[in-house]
């Protein structure tokens, strides 16, 4: 069995012992919407009904259970154990009355996802003077030529092979493979 208590805001607190767990679930349903929101905590069997007090920031559940009693504090859709025993005011009790049970969530449950299709091909594109293709990757821009995954190693106009070409790590000026220096900045080369 549960228990239910509502809010002068809609919105409604379900109580329920299972087994050695206490579920609290905050239902809020307001124009077109409807917030749901649940906590367990371990309490063991209650040994009386659960009891509500309406406080200045919310409300605080009271449980009685064979360990000792519990305090809730709920605030909107927060819901918090209190570690100090407040002390309820009995004026500001608010009814709860016994259900069948804790409602399940109205929102339908979710369908599994769909995997992804494979992607095409990128086909060689061109805008202007650019030109990018696949397999190898490769892209012109007016006399510029970049070239990934080539299987030759391409030549510059010094005769340097692109694959022994270095950098300074410092400026990016290029050097060649036997300076120990930077010629541009005079960065240490490794």
């Amino acid at each position: 069995m549960a228990y239910v208590g509502e809010l002068d805001t809609g919105q409604k607190i379900y109580l329920e012992n299972q087994g050695t767990q206490t579920v609290i679930t905050s239902i809020f349903s307001g124009s077109g919407q409807q917030q749901q929101s649940s906590n367990s905590i371990s309490t063991g069997s209650w040994s009386a009904e659960p009891e509500m007090y309406k406080t200045a920031n919310g409300v605080v559940v009271e449980i009685t259970a064979a360990r000792g009693k519990y305090y809730v504090q709920i605030q909107g859709s927060s819901m918090s154990v209190i570690n100090e025993t407040p002390s309820p005011n009995k004026d500001r009790q608010m009814p709860m009355r016994q259900v069948e049970s804790t409602p399940a969530s109205s929102m339908p449950p979710m369908e599994p996802m769909q995997p992804m299709k494979p992607m095409e091909p990128m086909k060689p594109m061109k805008m202007g003077d650019m030109e990018m293709k696949m397999n190898p990757m490769e892209m012109r821009m007016g006399n510029m030529h970049m070239q990934m995954g080539s299987s030759l190693p391409s030549s510059t106009s010094d005769g340097v092979s692109q694959s022994k070409r270095r950098f300074c790590s410092q400026c990016g000026e290029s050097v060649a493979p036997s300076d120990r220096f930077c010629s541009s900045c005079g960065h240490r080369l490794d």
